[in-house]
């Protein structure tokens, strides 16, 4: 005898500490799946409730006691749809990654996570203790097993479901963006069909917390590991699947999906990350230091793109080195774009400044000095708007110089949020070439001009730094792979090179701790993942 259940995966954006509209989301998402698409049951993301992460919230009892009072008000406003609803629970003194599955006013199951992962970003065994439920539920007949996110990423939890006669897994989740995430998401949820023989349906949130960003790419995995449905990403939805139930076979939709390319992924993440971050912490819109470079052109793109024309200002600061070419390429840029500009020299600040040091400085010629105090003169002025406008800065500087410390502290780094703190210069040239491909927004001369800071007469990054192309493969090793100085060497690569490099990235710790918070798409990203001394003598 077949039977029929329709489940609705909700994919939210969430926010995080916000119980209270976090509850409004979930009572018309599960309304909407039971009215609208006749839905059996609604699945939520991991700790729906509460959002993901929120840190040391977790120690708060007024926090704690606020997610128990929305859950008891959500069971009591939404009837006749099961809701499988995310929280953090609390138990005898101990504090759950749980999830409730809730029918008809009453709790019916209660799921506690199993595998808690503490590396990379999660922190969880800080928070909360490791769960031993039941994980198995039955709707409509239909035993329905529960994996929490970590517990489908590992051994167990899914394969006991199957064992004591699951015949679906249903797993929310909190699964950031990476680059390669989607497949590796797709691969895991295969490697569990590959022993448990039954489909699993996977929902994930979107949005941002801080540096995170969370894509959504919620699916259907059949029980044979084929791809059925796809939520797509960086977009709230409920998706809608009806699966059919035989002694013979589990049918399961199919439909057709699209995957972006790697290029796509990133300039999508970055443009929701502008615009979840402004929109979360309330600001109204960007500023931006242009310097007809491929940095800045690249970051006012994407503030463009996720904020209007109107919602951005570009400030072009030019000082005595700044080539006729840059102040050209920034005009035809912000033409292109629609966007106001405004020029404001450096020059007076800077004579300024050299004045008040020359009896201090007069035995002493430091080139980077100045360099750093027209950095600082333009920090000055952009951190100015920000205070007569309200609007917030976005930096503009890129993985490859955070890493070896090429920025100016309180300079070129001051600003609210560093947009392409975790994008390589060489990605940073094919993000812009990207964008060129959807519209020819970016001169083509900022494109292939050689990359200078323009803080010295005929400066080049190069006459400082290794090529993007070789420090980029350099930074991947050491960071990525967190290959030694001897294996990065061995590869191919000229030992001076090579130890310069590291030595950067080590004696500019410093800088990065005081760093604008960055939109993360790499699993070593500079941020909460990364925890490094800033007094640090290791250098292999």
């Amino acid at each position: 005898m077949s039977k029929k259940l329709r489940i609705a995966i909700a994919q939210l954006n969430l926010l995080h500490g916000g119980v209270s509209e976090n509850l409004k989301k979930h009572i018309d998402s599960a309304i909407k799946a039971r009215d609208e698409l006749q839905a059996d049951v609604i699945l939520f993301p991991e700790l729906s409730l509460s959002g993901y992460p929120v840190d040391d919230l977790l120690l708060r009892k007024s926090y704690l006691d606020s997610i128990d009072d929305a859950l008891k008000e959500f069971i009591s406003k939404v009837k006749n749809i099961y809701c499988i609803v995310g929280l953090p629970l609390r138990s005898e003194n101990n504090l759950y990654n749980a999830c409730v599955v809730i029918y008809n006013g009453e709790i019916i199951l209660t799921y506690t996570k199993r595998i808690l992962p503490n590396y990379g970003v999660f922190d969880e065994k800080r928070y909360f203790k490791e769960g031993d439920t039941h994980n198995i539920v039955l709707i409509h007949d239909i035993p329905v097993g529960i994996a929490i996110c970590e517990d489908i990423w590992s051994e167990g939890p899914a394969e006991n479901a199957a064992k004591n006669g699951a015949k679906i897994i249903l797993s929310p989740n909190a699964s950031p963006f990476e680059v390669n995430k989607h497949e590796q998401r797709l691969a895991t949820l295969k490697n569990r069909i590959a022993t448990t023989k039954i489909p699993i349906v996977y929902a994930n949130q979107i949005g941002s917390q801080d540096e995170i960003i969370f894509d959504g790419g919620s699916m259907v995995v059949n029980e044979t590991g084929e791809l059925c449905q796809l939520a797509g990403f960086f977009q709230e939805t409920l998706l809608m699947v009806e699966m059919n139930f035989s002694d013979q076979e589990i049918q399961t939709p199919k439909s057709s999906h699209y995957i972006p390319t790697e290029e796509e992924k990133i300039y999508q993440c970055l443009v929701f990350g502008v615009r979840n971050y402004m929109s979360k912490n309330h600001f109204s819109g960007a500023l931006i230091g242009l310097s007809g470079g491929i940095d800045s052109a690249l970051t006012l793109a994407i503030a463009v793109d996720a904020l209007g024309k109107d919602k951005v200002k570009a400030i072009v600061m030019p000082s005595r080195y700044t080539a006729e070419m840059s102040l050209e390429d920034a005009a035809r840029l912000t033409k292109n774009l629609g966007v106001t500009q405004e020029i404001i020299s450096i020059e007076p600040i800077f004579s300024c400044v050299l004045a008040s040091l020359q009896n201090s400085f007069a035995t002493c010629t430091v080139p980077i000095t100045e360099e750093n105090i027209q950095a600082r003169a333009r920090g000055i002025l952009l951190m100015a708007f920000s205070n007569h406008t309200q609007w917030l800065v976005l930096t503009t500087g890129n993985r490859s110089e955070m890493a070896v410390g090429y920025a100016t502290l309180y300079g070129d780094m001051a600003g609210g949020l560093a947009v392409l703190k975790d994008i390589p210069k060489t990605m940073v040239y094919r993000l812009a070439e990207y964008r060129n491909s959807l519209e020819k927004i970016i001169p083509e001369r900022i494109i292939e001009r050689p990359p200078t800071a323009e803080l010295a007469f005929n400066q080049k990054d190069e006459n400082t730094l290794p090529p993007y192309s070789v420090l980029d493969k350099i930074l991947e090793l050491y960071m990525n792979e967190e290959k030694g100085a001897e294996e990065i060497i061995a590869a191919g690569f000229e030992s001076e090179t090579v130890r310069k490099v590291i030595k950067m990235v080590n004696q500019n710790e410093y800088k990065r701790r005081q760093s604008a918070v960055g939109i993360r798409i790499n699993y070593t990203s500079f941020g909460r993942e990364r925890r490094y001394p800033i007094n640090c003598h290791f250098d292999k």
